[in-house]
């Protein structure tokens, strides 16, 4: 424990520009405290204690605002930034190195036995208020952008953003974790690829017309009738729909 707790510190002093000093980290970080307190309660739970592990989580849910259920499994180096409003649930597991801001919630969904909480591998940042339900897997180095939710399993070295959330790769390319306005705006992207696509079909309609009278009154084409056909932005519209393109 005391190796995660030296860990958990390391991330700290990395990723919050605000902290100052080891004993400050220690004295009002409540992310900190939550984990802290989480470790010896998951211990308990492993055990096989009754009740005692669900009050040392509702003790840390009432001083820190973080509610981590003790069957979590969380690694070293984690960083719940703020924490208010945090939930993690019994199922969930947390990779090492991986950041977590206010208002997030690592839910379930159903009410089924078993594994039914997300999966978090290494270095994955999940913004505030973003919420990852049911037992999916959010692949290592995976940004999620604040107020998204995540559905379904994401690949490892992705952004996702939106609701529900969707999937913008970015592999091989090093962002800062703490850079929440480098994220891709991908709704307005589409809304704007969308727009384009209008204006060529409107231009397209137009030829066509042209080529109808020209047909109508027995005058030859002067170039081909055809359409264009779907280009790559049609495809960025189909994978932002969640459909593979053909």
């Amino acid at each position: 424990m005391l190796k995660a707790l030296h860990a958990d510190l390391a991330i700290i002093r990395e990723r919050d520009p605000a902290a100052r000093g080891t004993l400050e980290i220690l004295l009002c970080y409540p992310g900190l405290h939550a984990l802290s307190l989480h470790r010896v309660s998951h211990r308990l739970w492993t055990l096989g204690l009754p009740l005692l592990p669900r009050v040392l989580s509702q003790l840390g849910r009432l001083l820190t605002g973080v509610e981590i259920h003790p069957g979590a499994r969380i690694g070293r180096g984690v960083f719940i930034d703020h924490g208010m409003g945090v939930v993690i649930g019994e199922t969930s597991v947390i990779g090492d190195q991986c950041l977590l801001y206010q208002g997030v919630t690592l839910g379930g969904t159903g009410k089924q036995h078993g594994k039914r909480h997300p999966t978090l591998m290494d270095n994955v940042v999940v913004g505030a208020g973003a919420k990852v339900l049911g037992a999916i897997t959010v692949g290592a180095n995976t940004r999620i952008g604040a107020g998204s939710v995540v559905l379904r399993d994401v690949a490892p070295d992705s952004t996702v953003v939106g609701i529900p959330g969707r999937v913008v790769h970015q592999s091989g390319v090093r962002i800062d974790p703490l850079a929440h306005s480098a994220l891709p705006d991908a709704e307005a992207r589409v809304i704007r690829n969308l727009m384009e696509r209008i204006d060529i079909l409107e231009g397209e309609i137009t030829r066509l017309q042209g080529c109808l009278r020209e047909v109508a009154e027995g005058r030859p084409l002067r170039e081909p009738c055809g359409g264009r056909s779907q280009n790559l932005r049609d495809r960025e519209i189909l994978e932002f729909l969640g459909d593979s393109p053909s």
